[in-house]
């Protein structure tokens, strides 16, 4: 793909991706692996420097098919995923009622909603629903922009609440999912309107 179609932000993520592929194949799934264990325990925001690292190395290690060479030996809380078979690091994002738990490694559905745990669902779901409207303002057609009066206002409105919801998932429903799961994290922001990791006070 030519540099021209990707934006600053794809080619300097690019850059720092470049650290890792001097890696050979052990060293990467050592330092997989180790990193693995220091998550361990914790819910993460998908903005954490950490995360940043550990998935442009994961995404490497994709590619070179590290997990299936077993060229590393994971940490034993982590079970396999069936999406890639590497260990089971999943991402909460607002769309987890349709998507599932999203796989950091592959990119796919590691989780689907139904396999969540079941005392989890009904207020995952929830969550969810509120969220979804909130995050449609950012798509209105040129009719809805018009009957809501201000569209400005109607996103500022929507970008404030959001922020509220990411909180909520944050601090009150993510950290429940470690019981099924060594780690996990969740997206902190939307871009569609705007909402920043820094947005998001715990």
């Amino acid at each position: 793909m030519s540099t021209h179609s990707e934006s600053p932000l794809d080619r300097l993520w690019k850059e720092y991706a470049s650290a890792f592929r001097d890696f050979d194949d052990i060293t990467l799934g050592r330092w997989l692996s180790q990193t693995l264990s220091q998550l361990a325990g914790h819910s993460w925001r998908l903005s954490h420097p950490l995360l940043g690292a550990y998935r442009l190395a994961a995404q490497l290690a994709h590619e070179r098919q590290i997990w299936l060479k077993r060229t590393a030996t994971p940490p034993s809380a982590y079970q396999e995923s069936t999406c890639c078979r590497a260990p089971l690091l999943p991402l909460f994002t607002r769309d987890i009622v349709d998507a599932g738990l999203i796989c950091q490694h592959c990119g796919d559905t590691c989780v689907p909603f139904d396999d969540i745990p079941m005392e989890l669902q009904a207020e995952v779901r929830a969550w969810a629903q509120k969220y979804s409207p909130l995050h449609a303002v950012a798509h209105w057609d040129d009719a809805q922009r018009k009957k809501c009066g201000s569209y400005d206002g109607a996103m500022d409105d929507a970008a404030d609440d959001v922020e509220e919801l990411l909180a909520t998932a944050g601090r009150d429903i993510v950290h429940k999912f470690l019981d099924a799961y060594p780690a996990i994290v969740w997206e902190d922001q939307d871009e569609c309107l705007e909402v920043r990791p820094e947005d998001i006070e715990l």
